[in-house]
Order: C-alpha cells, then sequence, then structure tokens
C-alpha cells in the first residue's frame, strides 16, 4: 500500500490513479491523474466540530485534490446520496418510465429511523421525492426493484462495497453497505462523461433532476445525504460544479457522534464544500 506523509500541504508527484485504484479495490480506470493533499482543509471540519473528509476531482487539470489520504479512501453508508444511482437504476430496469411517475404514498413510515416529517406523506412524484428526499419513495421502489438487480447494476458500476446484506429494503442507510469519497467521485465523474452502464435517456434524466442551482457562469447537480446509525450521524454533500471552463466533482462526507448533536451538522455539509471550491478559485457567489 502506497503511504503518504502529510504536512501542511503535500503537494504528491504524478502518480497513476490505477495505483489509488488498486488500494481502494476499484476496477475502473478511467483517471490517470496527479494527486494534491490540502491538510490544511481540515480547519473547516474543525469549525463544525465534525470528523470528515472531500475529496475533488479538477477535470481541466486532471487532478485530484483530497483532505487526506485515508478519510478519503475510508467507506460509509451513502444515505440519500445512492437516490443518485437508486433513479438510474429504477429507469433502466422499467421500474418508473420517467422522473415524472408517481410513488403511491403507502400508508406509513417509521418515524423513529426517518424522523416526522408530514408534508412528504403524499402521492409524489420520482423527481420531487429526490428533490425533497423523501425516502419512503425509494424504499418502495426498492422493493420492486430487488436486491440481485440492485447487486448486478452496483457491480456494473464499481459502486460501493456490494454488501447487501441488510434485510431491509432500505440498505444505503442502515447495514453494512458502504463507499468511500472517492469511490462517489469517480461514479458522479463517469456519469457527467456518459460512460455508465445506462441509457443516455436514463442519464440525461438523472443530471436534470439533480441541478439544485443555476447562476450566471455556474451551475450545481447534487445530492445531500445524512443517515444515523450506531449513534453516529453520517452526512454528505456529494455533486458537481460546472463552470464557463471547468467542472469539479466533489464528494464531501462529515461524521459526528450524535451525544455531541450539533445543529450546524446539515447545514455543515454544504458550507465546507462551498469553502473549499472558494479556496480552490472553483466558486465565487453572485
Amino acid at each position: 500500500m502506497k503511504r503518504f506523509i502529510l504536512s501542511i500541504f503535500v503537494f504528491m508527484p504524478v502518480l497513476a490513479y490505477s495505483q489509488l485504484q488498486g488500494t481502494l479495490g476499484l476496477t475502473s480506470p478511467k483517471i490517470e491523474d496527479s494527486i494534491i493533499v490540502r491538510s490544511d482543509f481540515k480547519r473547516y471540519f474543525d469549525a463544525c466540530e465534525v470528523d470528515g473528509s472531500i475529496a475533488i476531482y479538477d477535470n481541466a487539470r486532471k487532478s485530484w485534490i483530497l483532505s487526506d489520504t485515508l478519510g478519503t479512501k475510508q467507506q460509509d453508508l451513502p444515505a440519500s446520496t445512492f437516490k443518485i444511482i437508486n433513479m438510474l437504476i429504477a429507469l433502466e430496469t422499467g421500474t418508473i418510465k420517467d422522473e415524472n411517475d408517481i410513488v403511491k404514498w403507502p400508508g406509513k413510515t417509521d418515524t423513529v429511523k426517518y424522523g416526522y416529517r408530514p408534508s412528504i406523506y403524499h402521492d409524489i412524484t420520482v423527481k420531487e421525492a429526490f428533490e425533497v428526499s423523501a425516502g419512503w419513495a425509494f424504499v418502495e421502489l426498492s422493493k420492486r426493484i430487488g436486491k440481485e438487480r440492485y447487486k448486478s447494476y452496483l457491480a456494473k458500476c464499481h459502486y460501493g462495497n456490494l454488501d447487501l446484506s441488510q434485510t431491509d429494503p432500505d440498505f444505503w442507510n442502515y447495514g453494512k453497505f458502504a463507499i468511500s469519497p472517492i469511490n462517489q467521485v469517480i461514479f458522479l465523474k463517469e456519469l457527467y462523461d456518459g460512460i455508465l452502464p445506462f441509457s443516455k435517456r436514463n442519464m440525461d434524466i438523472v443530471r436534470r433532476v439533480m441541478l439544485t442551482e443555476q447562476q450566471k457562469g455556474y451551475s450545481i447537480r447534487s445530492k445531500t445525504g445524512w443517515t444515523r446509525q450506531d449513534g453516529i450521524n453520517t452526512g454528505w454533500w456529494i455533486g458537481y460544479l460546472t463552470t464557463n471552463d471547468n467542472v469539479y466533482f466533489f464528494a464531501t462526507r462529515l461524521r459526528q457522534y450524535r451525544k455531541n448533536n450539533k445543529p450546524s451538522f446539515g447545514n455543515c455539509r454544504k458550507e465546507i464544500t462551498l469553502s473549499v471550491l472558494k479556496d480552490l478559485a472553483a466558486y465565487r457567489q453572485n
């Protein structure tokens, strides 16, 4: 295993991505580029009183920017960020026709696990379920898709550890299924490049639904995630920022013991990411 020694800034020489890929156990050598470690980004996580990591891929410079080389490889439950690939699989398998398909409200959900959110307890389109993170709707789709079809597509996409042993259909919020920030970024780049094992139509639909911000000079396509297992908050913000001349793919993951709950945890997912992108001169709010 390649060992890295960190200082305040560690600018790595150009390394074959296959070296990092081998460490991760991935089999998709689509990106072969330099790696820059910015351990100074830790100050943003410290300010939020969370443990965390961020992985960024600068498309124009063909460069990885990592907050560290350990946390960015560690795997955690993807939580609602899984909705991106979940929608792709639902479309490809014909479980839904498009983002406007309606998922029927089943009449109840586990409010202990998912909290009490009466505003989403109704029949809902897949697009709205994605936007408001109505987890129950994607659990209903999961029941129709089935674990075997999930495992087949996840393997083809080299997405996560493929451990779907959780008996509950919601294996992305609870159980042993897990993915790393680096793996998330690779998946996002392959979605952007249109080289995932899904039809162009279905990838276009998901990219369209992912649009969360459109401003003059840039757009952001993204998804948040937050799950609470084993007394730990695990939060994500993943996506990509498109500017006039570049694309930055990002995956930020936070962890916090629930006994140390802070009301800022949810907001910190985006705040940390945008601070890092500003440091890289990638993002400037209009």
